[in-house]
């Protein structure tokens, strides 16, 4: 079946799925496959249990069965041909920190005047993206995409698949160094975006306060620049030191519930996609101070013995930095740090550890706590070090915090979210 006959099926039943445990009735199952499990084994259950058809790359012996060479890629030739039939707008995000959070909150923003459909949590990845594709309909006015990559060549794979016609890098740190192999090739593979954008004429957005983006583009005619400078296409400024990132934009304050300094840049891209879509800035305002952050990421929990900065979604050595500095903003006397491995470093994770050891070791914190076994390796005389997270919890049943502000941050592998009833 060609993806014309395809697409055609798909506009009858407008709902796909990938996983046999969750199935929509009436919507097309995509029997992928894994490391670990086989799609086509499930299709037939799929069925009785209401998917109309089931994408197959083996024989089933079924007649809603569509049997293709390979289901994947059907599932991103059926979004990329659902995209350029539709012919909405594409607005794609990637970067090494923030990006998740930069998305919800254009989003946020441009849902205020538009239908906008976005990637849903991080759903960012070659299956995540075609998701996001065909979640969106002939009433969609607007699309995010977010693309995430841990190695050269996914974010070109991506934007084949969604023709972005707007896009937007965060920024470029210390993360998947496992699979870019330097911050050279985080920088290649994420810039990856932006050639996709130029090669097509795109527009290209840019935080003139990154010297590196600005030098890279700096000959891009298509590019909307948002910054302090009074050249930029849209201004925006950092209000006065406050408990959570504030901004200023056409004489409209905009008081967030984001903390941590690193969250400005987000909310400032935020602010230019909806300068440039015309959204109006008391629309901004709300859209913006209304957005709460989720999901381990940056979230503030405040009790009655504690205030918790819980970011724990994910981490690398710039995402790290950035949270031990902020910590260092905040007035307490009393500041504690526990920090979870950083994954998918590879060769530099032991030099990368140690750098964050010496960090918190120069912080004079009252305490700091390393759990993992990477951290466990570190060298360091003022942080207390375990090496699995069920011997910290066991230590903290004992050793309770008191009027403390706690940071906890490390990679989502290590689930420091756990941690949380031992220090409410």
């Amino acid at each position: 079946m060609d993806i014309k006959t395809l697409h055609g099926l798909f506009l009858s039943h407008p709902a796909v799925f990938t996983d046999s445990r969750k199935v929509i009735d009436g919507g097309i199952f995509f029997a992928l496959k894994g490391d670990h499990f086989n799609g086509n084994q499930f299709a037939l259950s799929s069925i009785d249990k209401g998917a109309a058809y089931a994408v197959v790359d083996e024989p089933v012996n079924h007649p809603k069965c569509i049997q293709v060479e390979d289901v994947l890629q059907t599932l991103q030739d059926l979004a990329h041909f659902h995209r350029i039939y539709l012919g909405l707008p594409i607005v794609a995000i990637t970067g090494s920190n923030g990006k998740t959070t930069t998305k919800e909150l254009i989003f946020a923003v441009l849902s205020q005047k538009y239908n906008t459909k976005a990637t849903v949590g991080n759903l960012n990845n070659h299956i995540g993206v075609p998701l996001t594709l065909l979640s969106m309909d002939s009433s969609t006015e607007l699309g995010i995409v977010e693309m995430g990559a841990n190695h050269l060549g996914e974010i070109a794979s991506l934007c084949a698949i969604a023709s972005p016609d707007y896009g937007y890098i965060t920024n470029f740190g210390k993360a998947h160094l496992e699979g870019f192999g330097s911050i050279e090739g985080v920088i290649k593979g994420k810039s990856e975006l932006y050639e996709d954008l130029k090669k097509r004429g795109k527009i290209i957005f840019i935080n003139s306060a990154d010297a590196l983006q600005v030098e890279l583009l700096k000959d891009y005619r298509n590019a909307y620049r948002f910054g302090i400078q009074p050249t930029d296409d849209c201004q925006i400024f950092n209000c006065t030191a406050s408990s959570t990132v504030c901004a200023s934009y056409d004489k409209t304050k905009i008081q967030t519930q984001l903390i941590g300094a690193y969250n400005f840049n987000n909310v400032a891209a935020a602010i230019a996609f909806g300068s440039y879509f015309e959204i109006q800035s008391n629309l901004m305002a709300s859209a913006i101070e209304g957005y709460q952050p989720q999901n381990n990421r940056s979230q503030l929990i405040i009790s009655n013995e504690n205030t918790i900065i819980l970011d724990a979604y994910n981490a690398n050595p710039t995402s790290m930095k950035a949270a031990l500095d902020n910590i260092l903003q905040t007035d307490s006397s009393k500041k504690v740090v526990i920090l979870g491995d950083m994954l998918e470093l590879g060769e530099a994770s032991e030099t990368e550890h140690q750098n964050i050891a010496d960090l918190v070791e120069s912080m004079h914190l009252f305490a700091a706590y390393f759990v993992g076994p990477r951290f466990f390796k570190t060298r360091t005389s003022s942080a207390v070090k375990f090496e699995t997270i069920e011997t910290l919890m066991s230590h903290l049943e004992t050793h309770p915090f008191v009027q403390t502000v706690v940071l906890v941050k490390g990679s989502r592998g290590m689930a420091l979210e756990r941690l949380i009833p031992k220090i409410h």
